[in-house]
Protein backbone atom coordinates (compact mmCIF):
# COMPACT_ATOMS: atom_id res chain seq x y z
CA UNK A 1 0.00 0.00 0.00
CA UNK A 2 1.14 3.46 -1.22
CA UNK A 3 1.81 6.74 1.37
CA UNK A 4 -1.20 8.01 -0.38
CA UNK A 5 -3.57 5.48 1.29
CA UNK A 6 -1.90 5.32 4.23
CA UNK A 7 -2.54 8.88 4.50
CA UNK A 8 -5.69 8.50 3.43
CA UNK A 9 -6.22 5.41 6.05
CA UNK A 10 -5.59 7.80 9.09
CA UNK A 11 -7.77 10.41 7.82
CA UNK A 12 -10.22 11.64 10.24
CA UNK A 13 -13.36 12.61 7.44
CA UNK A 14 -12.59 8.81 6.00
CA UNK A 15 -13.38 7.67 9.77
CA UNK A 16 -16.31 9.33 9.86
CA UNK A 17 -17.90 8.91 6.54
CA UNK A 18 -17.20 5.04 6.93
CA UNK A 19 -18.95 4.78 10.23
CA UNK A 20 -21.84 7.07 8.52
CA UNK A 21 -22.20 4.19 5.87
CA UNK A 22 -21.72 1.42 7.97
CA UNK A 23 -23.73 2.37 11.32
CA UNK A 24 -25.67 5.11 10.18
CA UNK A 25 -27.03 3.72 6.51
CA UNK A 26 -26.60 0.15 7.13
CA UNK A 27 -24.51 -0.09 3.63
CA UNK A 28 -21.63 -2.23 4.31
CA UNK A 29 -18.70 -1.75 1.93
CA UNK A 30 -15.89 -3.92 0.79
CA UNK A 31 -13.57 -0.99 0.55
CA UNK A 32 -13.52 2.63 0.33
CA UNK A 33 -11.01 4.66 -2.22
CA UNK A 34 -10.62 7.74 -3.49
CA UNK A 35 -12.56 8.44 -6.35
CA UNK A 36 -11.33 12.18 -7.26
CA UNK A 37 -10.52 15.74 -5.62
CA UNK A 38 -10.89 19.10 -7.56
CA UNK A 39 -9.96 22.39 -7.08
CA UNK A 40 -11.99 23.05 -3.66
CA UNK A 41 -12.07 21.70 -0.38
CA UNK A 42 -14.51 18.84 -1.65
CA UNK A 43 -13.11 14.83 -2.27
CA UNK A 44 -14.88 11.84 -3.46
CA UNK A 45 -14.50 8.17 -2.72
CA UNK A 46 -15.33 5.32 -4.31
CA UNK A 47 -17.91 2.42 -2.23
CA UNK A 48 -17.58 -0.79 -2.89
CA UNK A 49 -20.75 -2.55 -1.63
CA UNK A 50 -22.59 -5.85 -2.55
CA UNK A 51 -25.19 -3.89 -4.45
CA UNK A 52 -22.91 -1.66 -6.43
CA UNK A 53 -20.52 1.31 -6.09
CA UNK A 54 -21.36 4.55 -4.58
CA UNK A 55 -19.59 8.06 -4.64
CA UNK A 56 -19.55 9.69 -1.04
CA UNK A 57 -18.78 13.25 -1.38
CA UNK A 58 -17.17 15.02 1.18
CA UNK A 59 -17.45 18.16 1.93
CA UNK A 60 -16.19 19.48 5.44
CA UNK A 61 -18.05 21.80 6.89
CA UNK A 62 -16.37 25.38 7.42
CA UNK A 63 -15.08 24.86 4.43
CA UNK A 64 -17.71 23.80 1.96
CA UNK A 65 -21.61 24.01 2.08
CA UNK A 66 -23.29 21.20 0.12
CA UNK A 67 -26.69 23.08 -0.34
CA UNK A 68 -25.63 24.71 -3.29
CA UNK A 69 -25.12 21.65 -4.77
CA UNK A 70 -28.52 20.40 -3.55
CA UNK A 71 -30.16 23.28 -4.55
CA UNK A 72 -28.98 23.09 -8.24
CA UNK A 73 -29.21 18.91 -8.86
CA UNK A 74 -32.87 19.62 -7.78
CA UNK A 75 -33.21 22.12 -10.58
CA UNK A 76 -31.29 19.86 -13.18
CA UNK A 77 -32.98 16.53 -12.22
CA UNK A 78 -36.03 17.34 -13.58
CA UNK A 79 -34.85 18.75 -16.96
CA UNK A 80 -33.58 15.36 -17.55
CA UNK A 81 -29.64 16.01 -17.16
CA UNK A 82 -28.28 13.39 -15.95
CA UNK A 83 -26.61 14.59 -12.58
CA UNK A 84 -25.56 12.18 -9.93
CA UNK A 85 -28.77 10.66 -8.06
CA UNK A 86 -28.50 11.66 -4.22
CA UNK A 87 -29.30 8.45 -2.23
CA UNK A 88 -28.20 9.61 1.21
CA UNK A 89 -27.50 13.23 2.76
CA UNK A 90 -25.97 14.40 5.90
CA UNK A 91 -26.14 18.10 5.29
CA UNK A 92 -24.55 19.07 8.93
CA UNK A 93 -21.41 16.60 8.25
CA UNK A 94 -21.01 17.66 4.64
CA UNK A 95 -21.79 13.95 3.45
CA UNK A 96 -23.63 13.16 0.30
CA UNK A 97 -23.96 9.47 -0.82
CA UNK A 98 -24.20 9.44 -4.79
CA UNK A 99 -25.17 7.84 -7.93
CA UNK A 100 -21.51 6.65 -9.78
CA UNK A 101 -21.37 8.25 -12.92
CA UNK A 102 -18.25 5.79 -13.88
CA UNK A 103 -14.56 5.89 -14.46
CA UNK A 104 -14.37 8.05 -17.93
CA UNK A 105 -14.69 11.36 -18.03
CA UNK A 106 -15.18 13.16 -21.74
CA UNK A 107 -11.59 14.68 -21.28
CA UNK A 108 -10.29 10.46 -21.37
CA UNK A 109 -12.54 9.46 -24.45
CA UNK A 110 -12.04 12.46 -26.59
CA UNK A 111 -8.77 11.45 -26.89
CA UNK A 112 -9.88 8.35 -29.44
CA UNK A 113 -9.66 9.78 -33.20
CA UNK A 114 -13.28 10.28 -34.15
CA UNK A 115 -14.78 10.02 -30.52
CA UNK A 116 -15.44 13.75 -30.35
CA UNK A 117 -18.23 14.36 -32.74
CA UNK A 118 -20.58 12.24 -30.55
CA UNK A 119 -19.54 13.11 -27.24
CA UNK A 120 -20.16 16.65 -28.16
CA UNK A 121 -23.53 16.31 -29.79
CA UNK A 122 -24.76 14.82 -25.99
CA UNK A 123 -22.73 17.25 -24.49
CA UNK A 124 -24.62 20.05 -27.00
CA UNK A 125 -27.78 18.57 -26.39
CA UNK A 126 -27.95 18.90 -22.62
CA UNK A 127 -26.65 22.37 -22.70
CA UNK A 128 -29.15 23.32 -24.89
CA UNK A 129 -31.82 21.95 -22.26
CA UNK A 130 -30.94 23.20 -19.86
CA UNK A 131 -30.59 26.58 -21.43
CA UNK A 132 -33.80 26.34 -23.35
CA UNK A 133 -35.88 24.77 -20.46
CA UNK A 134 -34.20 25.47 -17.21
CA UNK A 135 -35.72 29.61 -17.49
CA UNK A 136 -37.80 29.49 -14.18
CA UNK A 137 -34.59 27.27 -12.04
CA UNK A 138 -32.32 30.22 -13.30
CA UNK A 139 -34.69 32.85 -11.94
CA UNK A 140 -33.95 31.28 -8.75
CA UNK A 141 -30.35 31.63 -8.97
CA UNK A 142 -27.89 34.26 -8.04
CA UNK A 143 -26.82 36.89 -10.86
CA UNK A 144 -23.75 36.33 -12.69
CA UNK A 145 -23.54 40.17 -12.35
CA UNK A 146 -20.95 43.20 -12.76
CA UNK A 147 -19.68 42.11 -8.92
CA UNK A 148 -19.14 38.58 -9.98
CA UNK A 149 -17.24 39.21 -13.22
CA UNK A 150 -14.96 42.06 -11.87
CA UNK A 151 -13.68 39.88 -9.41
CA UNK A 152 -13.22 36.89 -11.85
CA UNK A 153 -11.23 38.75 -13.26
CA UNK A 154 -9.19 40.69 -10.92
CA UNK A 155 -7.50 37.27 -10.15
CA UNK A 156 -5.31 37.19 -13.06
CA UNK A 157 -3.27 40.14 -12.10
CA UNK A 158 -2.86 39.43 -8.85
CA UNK A 159 -2.35 35.99 -8.95
CA UNK A 160 -1.30 35.35 -12.41
CA UNK A 161 0.90 38.51 -13.55
CA UNK A 162 2.39 39.74 -10.08
CA UNK A 163 2.10 35.95 -8.33
CA UNK A 164 2.90 34.04 -11.14
CA UNK A 165 5.36 35.92 -14.12
CA UNK A 166 6.30 38.16 -10.74
CA UNK A 167 5.29 40.99 -13.55
CA UNK A 168 3.82 44.40 -12.22
CA UNK A 169 2.21 46.23 -14.71
CA UNK A 170 3.08 50.13 -15.39
CA UNK A 171 0.71 52.66 -15.01
CA UNK A 172 -0.28 52.67 -18.66
CA UNK A 173 -1.24 48.66 -18.33
CA UNK A 174 -3.19 48.67 -15.17
CA UNK A 175 -5.19 51.38 -16.84
CA UNK A 176 -5.49 49.14 -20.03
CA UNK A 177 -6.18 45.94 -18.02
CA UNK A 178 -9.17 48.09 -16.44
CA UNK A 179 -10.65 49.48 -19.49
CA UNK A 180 -10.43 45.98 -20.95
CA UNK A 181 -11.73 44.41 -17.82
CA UNK A 182 -14.84 47.52 -17.68
CA UNK A 183 -15.89 46.27 -21.28
CA UNK A 184 -16.01 42.84 -21.20
CA UNK A 185 -17.78 43.30 -18.12
CA UNK A 186 -20.55 45.17 -20.38
CA UNK A 187 -20.34 42.87 -23.13
CA UNK A 188 -21.54 39.99 -20.76
CA UNK A 189 -23.98 41.91 -19.50
CA UNK A 190 -25.63 42.54 -22.95
CA UNK A 191 -25.95 39.13 -23.49
CA UNK A 192 -29.52 37.17 -22.75
CA UNK A 193 -28.73 35.46 -19.36
CA UNK A 194 -29.47 31.97 -18.95
CA UNK A 195 -29.23 29.27 -16.52
CA UNK A 196 -25.12 28.70 -16.46
CA UNK A 197 -23.64 25.61 -15.19
CA UNK A 198 -20.08 27.97 -15.04
CA UNK A 199 -17.72 24.79 -15.36
CA UNK A 200 -19.21 22.52 -18.53
CA UNK A 201 -16.33 20.86 -19.56
CA UNK A 202 -14.48 17.81 -20.24
CA UNK A 203 -13.54 16.50 -16.64
CA UNK A 204 -16.89 17.50 -15.07
CA UNK A 205 -18.70 15.37 -18.09
CA UNK A 206 -18.95 11.89 -17.78
CA UNK A 207 -19.55 9.24 -20.55
CA UNK A 208 -22.06 7.23 -19.40
CA UNK A 209 -24.48 4.21 -21.16
CA UNK A 210 -27.70 6.29 -20.88
CA UNK A 211 -28.11 9.33 -20.44
CA UNK A 212 -24.96 10.59 -21.47
CA UNK A 213 -23.48 12.94 -20.54
CA UNK A 214 -23.47 12.70 -16.46
CA UNK A 215 -23.04 15.88 -15.33
CA UNK A 216 -20.82 17.01 -12.35
CA UNK A 217 -19.49 20.10 -10.35
CA UNK A 218 -22.28 22.14 -10.90
CA UNK A 219 -23.29 23.44 -7.56
CA UNK A 220 -21.59 27.27 -8.44
CA UNK A 221 -24.64 27.83 -10.82
CA UNK A 222 -25.80 31.13 -11.61
CA UNK A 223 -27.88 32.91 -13.95
CA UNK A 224 -25.53 34.97 -16.39
CA UNK A 225 -24.33 34.76 -20.02
CA UNK A 226 -26.02 32.51 -22.88
CA UNK A 227 -22.31 31.49 -24.17
CA UNK A 228 -20.24 31.22 -21.28
CA UNK A 229 -20.90 27.60 -21.25
CA UNK A 230 -20.64 26.32 -24.65
CA UNK A 231 -17.06 28.00 -24.32
CA UNK A 232 -16.58 26.56 -21.38
CA UNK A 233 -17.15 23.19 -23.27
CA UNK A 234 -15.79 24.20 -26.64
CA UNK A 235 -12.90 26.38 -25.70
CA UNK A 236 -11.89 23.87 -23.04
CA UNK A 237 -8.95 24.40 -21.07
CA UNK A 238 -7.60 20.96 -20.94
CA UNK A 239 -8.52 19.95 -24.70
CA UNK A 240 -8.29 22.12 -28.14
CA UNK A 241 -9.58 22.47 -31.52
CA UNK A 242 -8.90 24.01 -34.34
CA UNK A 243 -11.04 27.27 -34.63
CA UNK A 244 -12.89 26.70 -37.52
CA UNK A 245 -14.26 23.50 -36.22
CA UNK A 246 -14.98 25.28 -33.38
CA UNK A 247 -17.15 27.71 -34.85
CA UNK A 248 -19.06 24.87 -36.55
CA UNK A 249 -19.79 23.68 -33.13
CA UNK A 250 -21.05 26.71 -32.43
CA UNK A 251 -23.24 27.78 -35.44
CA UNK A 252 -25.20 24.33 -35.17
CA UNK A 253 -25.91 25.23 -31.59
CA UNK A 254 -27.09 28.62 -32.41
CA UNK A 255 -29.60 27.10 -35.31
CA UNK A 256 -30.66 24.50 -32.57
CA UNK A 257 -31.61 27.64 -30.20
CA UNK A 258 -33.02 29.64 -32.72
CA UNK A 259 -35.23 26.78 -34.25
CA UNK A 260 -36.88 26.54 -30.83
CA UNK A 261 -36.96 30.36 -30.43
CA UNK A 262 -34.00 30.27 -27.59
CA UNK A 263 -31.83 33.42 -27.25
CA UNK A 264 -29.71 32.88 -30.72
CA UNK A 265 -28.97 36.67 -31.53
CA UNK A 266 -29.86 38.63 -34.58
CA UNK A 267 -27.21 36.26 -36.74
CA UNK A 268 -24.28 33.82 -36.28
CA UNK A 269 -21.94 37.05 -36.04
CA UNK A 270 -23.70 38.10 -32.98
CA UNK A 271 -23.29 34.76 -31.20
CA UNK A 272 -19.97 34.06 -32.06
CA UNK A 273 -19.32 37.71 -31.10
CA UNK A 274 -20.84 36.56 -27.18
CA UNK A 275 -19.03 33.19 -27.87
CA UNK A 276 -15.52 34.62 -27.70
CA UNK A 277 -15.99 37.71 -25.42
CA UNK A 278 -17.40 35.50 -22.57
CA UNK A 279 -14.48 33.56 -23.56
CA UNK A 280 -11.90 35.99 -22.88
CA UNK A 281 -13.99 36.84 -19.08
CA UNK A 282 -13.62 33.14 -18.25
CA UNK A 283 -10.26 32.78 -19.46
CA UNK A 284 -8.46 35.96 -17.60
CA UNK A 285 -10.31 34.14 -14.83
CA UNK A 286 -9.18 30.83 -15.11
CA UNK A 287 -5.03 32.00 -16.05
CA UNK A 288 -5.94 33.65 -12.32
CA UNK A 289 -7.25 30.59 -10.46
CA UNK A 290 -4.74 27.84 -11.87
CA UNK A 291 -2.43 30.65 -10.93
CA UNK A 292 -3.78 30.60 -6.88
CA UNK A 293 -3.94 26.59 -6.89
CA UNK A 294 -0.69 26.72 -7.31
CA UNK A 295 0.87 29.53 -5.14
CA UNK A 296 -1.80 29.64 -2.43
CA UNK A 297 -3.10 26.20 -2.44
CA UNK A 298 0.32 24.00 -3.56
CA UNK A 299 -1.82 22.32 -6.39
CA UNK A 300 0.61 22.20 -9.62
CA UNK A 301 -1.26 20.01 -11.60
CA UNK A 302 -2.67 23.33 -13.62
CA UNK A 303 0.13 24.91 -14.51
CA UNK A 304 0.52 22.73 -17.71
CA UNK A 305 -3.15 24.30 -18.66
CA UNK A 306 -2.18 27.92 -18.69
CA UNK A 307 -0.15 27.95 -21.61
CA UNK A 308 -3.88 27.10 -23.85
CA UNK A 309 -5.72 29.00 -21.35
CA UNK A 310 -3.33 32.69 -21.87
CA UNK A 311 -3.55 31.57 -26.25
CA UNK A 312 -7.34 31.23 -26.02
CA UNK A 313 -6.92 35.13 -24.75
CA UNK A 314 -4.89 36.10 -27.31
CA UNK A 315 -6.44 34.58 -30.31
CA UNK A 316 -9.95 36.04 -29.25
CA UNK A 317 -8.29 39.56 -28.95
CA UNK A 318 -6.86 39.19 -32.10
CA UNK A 319 -10.61 38.68 -33.80
CA UNK A 320 -11.89 42.14 -31.76
CA UNK A 321 -10.73 45.13 -32.20
CA UNK A 322 -11.43 46.84 -28.58
CA UNK A 323 -9.34 43.78 -27.36
CA UNK A 324 -6.47 44.13 -29.79
CA UNK A 325 -4.30 46.04 -27.20
CA UNK A 326 -4.90 43.79 -24.44
CA UNK A 327 -3.94 40.61 -26.97
CA UNK A 328 -1.07 42.54 -27.79
CA UNK A 329 -0.11 43.23 -24.16
CA UNK A 330 -0.09 39.59 -23.33
CA UNK A 331 1.36 38.59 -26.63
CA UNK A 332 4.45 40.87 -26.12
CA UNK A 333 5.34 40.60 -22.37
CA UNK A 334 3.07 38.02 -20.66
CA UNK A 335 3.65 35.09 -23.20
CA UNK A 336 7.32 34.83 -23.47
CA UNK A 337 7.54 35.09 -19.62
CA UNK A 338 4.90 31.81 -18.79
CA UNK A 339 7.69 29.03 -19.61
CA UNK A 340 9.80 30.33 -17.13
CA UNK A 341 7.45 30.89 -15.04
CA UNK A 342 6.45 26.90 -14.99
CA UNK A 343 9.82 25.97 -15.07
CA UNK A 344 10.38 27.76 -11.63
CA UNK A 345 7.21 26.34 -10.17
CA UNK A 346 8.21 22.63 -11.61
CA UNK A 347 11.57 23.22 -9.51
CA UNK A 348 9.76 23.63 -6.49
CA UNK A 349 7.29 21.55 -6.85
CA UNK A 350 9.83 18.64 -7.26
Amino acid sequence: MGPKHRMVDHDARLELLQGWLSSELRIRSQRIEPASSDASFRRYFRAYCAAGTYIIMDAPPGREDVRPYLRVSEMLAPLGIHVPHVYERDVERGLLLLEDLGRTPYLERLAEPGAEEGLYADALAALATIQLEGGEAAAHLPPYDRTALRREMDLMPEWFLARHLGLEPTAAERQLLEASFEWLIDAALGQPQVFVHRDYHSRNLMVTATGNPGVLDFQDALRGPVGYDLVSLLKDCYIAWPRERVLGWVDGYRARLAARGGPAGEDAEEFRRWFDLIGVQRHLKVLGIFARLWHRDGKSGYLADLPLTLRYVCEACRCHAPLRPLGELLEGRVAAELPRANARAAGRAG
